[in-house]
């Protein structure tokens, strides 16, 4: 195809035995085929009009008429020719585009595709029109990209990492197969490989984990700026901040856009000095990936803490008649602050006697400066004081050697009680004072002589109790000794006192009758205000209670009773000589609830003897096994 025009390609030639020196042919191309070609109408030579294009035609056929005319008539000869044309390598490979840009996500497994090249060659003949590709890195790194030199497909080789690559341009080019290696021919374009983000990137904090505040801050101040880097691009890098845990009394606030975390409540560092704060940095990728982070934050601290005595008074003692120096006490002031904000003097305020005593600036022990006089002044009031405001009272007492025996008020009592007071019940509270001081002005109390397991005494309270129920009848007094001791541990001393308990009577016991029943023998013709029989009756109980009266039950006219001396007097004349009676005589003593007992006098002649028969010969009856006393 790259022959060029006005030279002979060919010439048609007559058979040889038709050919004559002088024989006149003329050569003509039928008019409607290609004018890519003319013929020299004389010698048949073929000539090249134009250049011929492979690509356009690869083939022509021509109708050459040979116009004889040594004929007569001239005869037409028709000769076909065919005519190939041969492909030469004149065309390069090209592409569509000069630049392109193909993007592809960063996850993706080796061996994706990521782009199909596609050039295109103008030569007909296979070799010349047979694309290869290649491809060349722009810069001088790793090249994660296989393009395939037939197919031209760009797969990945390695794992892809926006965060590493954000892109790669190539050179890629395309090159035909012409056997000739100098006739081969080429293009190139120029492929920018934009790697896409895909959400694979944690945050991560920059900004350090520990900070410090001072107490005193107002409430909005800046503590800290929370600080976390995400590579990852767009959404899957846009960080925000929450506050987790350990956000006490929600003392921060947290400002999820910009990290600042600021104070939320005033701070005080004597309640809380510490705060781990579990802080969270959230990308806003989908899904989101998160990180987290211990923030401590550390209080500081400022003298803003008055200190304080463990005690607001402190009480001690001291034995008089010591040498001075001796140790009284140490007190003991806190101040919540911290470091030297925290450290304390102590001092004594002037008072009443405060020379008598001084104080360690450093650890607030007192010592005396003197001998102490407990008859001088018993009783001393210091206030001390550490080196702000503060202040603690100190009451300080002279300690007494046991010198006082208890005392009691009486050196004997007397006291009644009644005999029916019931088991426990107090009877006396005795009382011994003592001047002395602790244990040796602490009175113990107890009991000396035999008090026949009846009374006991509180050893503590001094309160006399009795321990069985009593009875006059039995004893009427007890007389016993008390005695009140200290409870010194280096001879103790004791006073001792006179009890005497009178048991006062109650009325608990009936009459009860000598005799009973009592038998009387009056002859008939005893006269009248004679006394026929006499009733005898005792009660264990004294005065009142045992003074017993006599009474008959039913009235009589016959007979008569004598209410003290229980004579039973005859006041009329009997009727016959065999007269007989029985009469009720009732015992009743003088208490204010009277108790009494029944007894029968029978009364008959001499010729009349009375006889008794019992209605029944046996006598049954029942009785609950609770019944009160007295129960009919």
């Amino acid at each position: 195809e790259n022959f060029k025009p006005a030279q002979v390609l060919n010439s048609l030639k007559w058979p040889d035995n038709h050919l004559t020196t002088n024989r006149k042919l003329h050569f003509s191309i039928a008019k409607d085929d290609d004018d890519h070609f003319e013929i020299d109408s004389l010698t048949g030579d073929l000539f090249l009009s134009k250049e011929l294009d492979y690509e356009t035609a690869s083939h022509f056929l021509l109708q050459v008429i040979i116009k004889d005319y040594n004929n007569n008539p001239p005869q037409n000869t028709t000769v076909f020719l065919s005519i190939n044309v041969e492909d030469q390598n004149d065309h390069s490979p090209y592409f569509q585009d000069d630049f392109v840009v193909i993007g592809i996500e960063e996850n993706v497994p080796v061996g994706t595709l990521v782009y199909t090249f596609n050039a295109k060659d103008g030569d007909g003949s296979f070799l010349n029109s047979k694309i290869q590709y290649s491809l060349e890195l722009s810069n001088m790194g790793v090249n994660p990209f296989l393009i395939h030199p037939l197919y031209g497909t760009l797969t990945t080789a390695f794992p892809l990492d926006r965060e590493i690559t954000h892109s790669v341009i190539l050179t890629v080019s395309a090159a035909d197969q012409a056997i000739n290696l100098t006739d081969r021919r080429l293009d190139s374009l120029a492929a920018k490989i934009i790697i896409l983000d895909i959400n694979d990137n944690n945050p991560s904090f920059k900004s350090s984990p520990l900070s410090y505040v001072m107490e005193d801050v107002e409430v909005g101040f800046l503590v800290h700026r929370i600080i976390a880097k995400d590579p990852d691009e767009g959404r899957n890098g846009q960080v925000t901040y929450h506050i987790l845990s350990g956000n006490d009394n929600k003392a921060f606030v947290l400002d999820k856009i910009t990290g600042l975390l600021s104070t939320a409540q005033l701070l005080d560092r004597e309640i809380q000095e510490r705060y781990s704060l579990t802080v969270m940095a959230l990308d806003d990728g989908s899904p989101a990936l998160s990180s987290t982070q211990v923030l401590t934050i550390i209080v500081l601290d400022v003298n803003d803490e008055t200190p304080v005595f463990l005690k607001q008074l402190y009480e001690t003692a001291v034995h008089e008649n010591q040498d001075p120096g001796e140790f009284v006490i140490k007190v003991e002031a806190v101040d919540r602050d911290a470091g030297l904000n925290s450290l304390l003097r102590y001092e004594i305020l002037p008072g009443t006697g405060y020379e008598k005593f001084k104080m360690n600036s450093d650890s607030g022990e007192l010592i005396t400066t003197a001998s102490l006089d407990r008859e001088t002044q018993e009783v001393f009031s210091i206030k001390g004081s550490p080196s702000r405001s503060s202040t603690a009272q100190l009451y300080l007492t002279v300690l007494d050697e046991n010198d006082h025996n208890p005392w009691f008020a009486k050196t004997q009592y007397q006291i009644s009680v009644r005999e029916d007071l019931e088991e426990g019940s107090a009877i006396l509270d005795l009382f011994a004072s003592d001047e002395d001081d602790g244990l040796n002005g602490e009175v113990m109390y107890s009991l000396i002589d035999n008090t026949f397991g009846a009374f006991a005494i509180d050893s503590v309270t001094g309160s006399i109790v009795t321990t069985k129920a009593l009875d006059r009848e039995t004893k009427s007094q007890y007389t016993f000794r008390v005695v009140a001791s200290d409870c010194s541990i280096h001879l103790p001393r004791s006073t001792t006192l006179s009890v005497v308990v009178h048991v006062d009577d109650v009325n608990d016991n009936d009459p009860i009758f000598l005799q009973n029943p009592i038998r009387a023998f009056v002859p008939a013709e005893t006269p009248v205000n004679e006394t026929v029989a006499t009733v005898r009756a005792e009660d264990m109980d004294v005065g009142s209670n045992g003074a017993v009266v006599f009474s008959l039950n039913v009235a009589e006219t016959v007979f008569q009773i004598d209410a003290k001396t229980g004579d039973v007097i005859l006041q009329e004349p009997l009727a016959s000589k065999d007269f007989s009676t029985q009469l009720l005589v009732t015992a009743s003593d003088q208490g204010i609830s009277p108790r009494t007992a029944t007894a029968m006098v029978i009364i008959f002649t001499e010729e009349q003897e009375e006889e008794f028969l019992f209605s029944h010969s046996l006598y049954e009856a029942s009785i609950p096994e609770n019944s009160a006393a007295g129960g009919h």
